[in-house]
């Protein structure tokens, strides 16, 4: 299954918050200033975020421990895939349905 690069983006921003929330109260419990926990939680998030990203996009080359049906099926595909695509193949298999059942009529 190949990842789209706007689904990685979403979950390094959604795992940023999450763990970045960890890293700001383990950091104010260690130093007991909050100051200190949001630099270290500010300084953490950006270079964190970049690594994730990287990570991800890494891992969705490698084709081990995934499984065949994991892939989504293109003959209804999603409005975004029809933004960079030449024809809209949707409106042919709606024809194609209707000349066949204007065929049964005969």
């Amino acid at each position: 299954m190949k990842s789209k690069i706007r689904r990685s983006l979403v979950k390094t921003l959604t795992w940023r918050i999450l763990a970045t929330t960890d890293t700001f109260l383990i950091s104010w419990l260690i130093t007991g200033r909050l100051l200190w926990a949001s630099a270290i939680a500010g300084i953490e998030v950006v270079t964190k975020m970049f690594l994730y990203y990287g990570h991800e996009r890494g891992w969705n080359k490698i084709k081990w421990g995934k499984e065949i049906g994991e892939e989504h099926t293109h003959l209804f595909p999603f409005v975004d895939d029809f933004k960079t695509a030449k024809h809209d193949f949707r409106k042919k298999s709606q024809q194609l349905q209707y000349h066949l059942t204007d065929d049964k009529k005969d």
